[in-house]
């Protein structure tokens, strides 16, 4: 757990209670955990465990049945009403990165970037498009910025998918399994940028198989089974000295597979 004497205005993310379910499953069974400004969460588990619906109830697509969700200064009780201004208001918040890239396939790169915040935002252009070539060039596809997704590698896709996502100025950046939609030697080049958004200080939620990058990225781990968080701490505990049966079964799974 994070530090609890942390003050709260230190925590960019505080989740209560979180419930979900998809009609009689029960997916989220009162979630609760923090996370620090500045610091990257990683939620690991076994398939099925409720790893993408917590990520997605973070940036209300998914909207939990019951719970508390604050990110940075807005906060949901969703066991109230809650209308949709508030729910954009909530959204506005994070940016959030998909498995599958979901880049507009007739848009250029650059396009793809800054959509988002032309559209959405209704920032000047000129703003945009120049913050967007710098973002693309953090990532290491300046050149790339005038082609179209068919034309990048999966790696290079989900890159831009990046760029898109920080292209928002998000409090709070959210990762869906980035790389599990990647041949396995595209899956550097994707882990290579999250890391130096880590230690550039974004604050980072990632959902990942990549339990030795869990270990060198975060500051914080959730293991997830069966709809509840059943352990968290840094990565050293969770990952390098787990205090639950079951926390062991899959983590030997994952790092001794034969």
């Amino acid at each position: 757990m994070t530090d609890s004497a942390t003050d709260e205005a230190e925590y960019r993310v505080v989740a209560e209670g979180v419930e979900k379910a998809f009609g009689d499953e029960k997916v989220l069974k009162g979630v609760s955990f923090k996370v620090v400004r500045g610091t990257a969460t990683a939620i690991i588990g076994p398939s099925g465990s409720g790893k993408t619906t917590l990520l997605r109830t973070l940036n209300a697509l998914d909207r939990a049945d019951a719970g508390v969700i604050r990110v940075d200064d807005v906060e949901l009780d969703f066991t109230k009403p809650i209308s949709k201004p508030e729910i954009r208001k909530f959204q506005s918040r994070s940016g959030f990165v998909f498995q599958g890239h979901n880049l507009f396939p007739h848009k250029t790169v650059l396009q793809n970037v800054t959509e988002g915040p032309v559209v959405v935002q209704k920032r000047p252009k000129d703003e945009v498009v120049a913050e967007a070539v710098e973002l693309l060039d953090q990532v290491g596809l300046a050149e790339k910025q005038d082609q179209y997704p068919y034309q990048l590698s999966g790696g290079q896709q989900q890159r831009v998918g990046i760029a898109r996502a920080l292209a928002l100025k998000p409090k709070l950046v959210l990762f869906d399994e980035p790389t599990s939609a990647l041949d396995p030697e595209l899956v550097g080049e994707v882990l290579s940028v999250i890391k130096d958004l880590a230690v550039e200080g974004w604050t980072l939620v990632i959902v990942t198989h990549e339990i030795q990058f869990a270990r060198q990225v975060s500051s914080q781990v959730l293991f997830t089974d069966q709809g509840i968080i059943l352990e968290q701490g840094t990565p050293e505990q969770v990952i390098g000295d787990p205090k639950e049966e079951r926390t062991r079964q899959f983590l030997d799974r994952i790092l001794n597979p034969l």
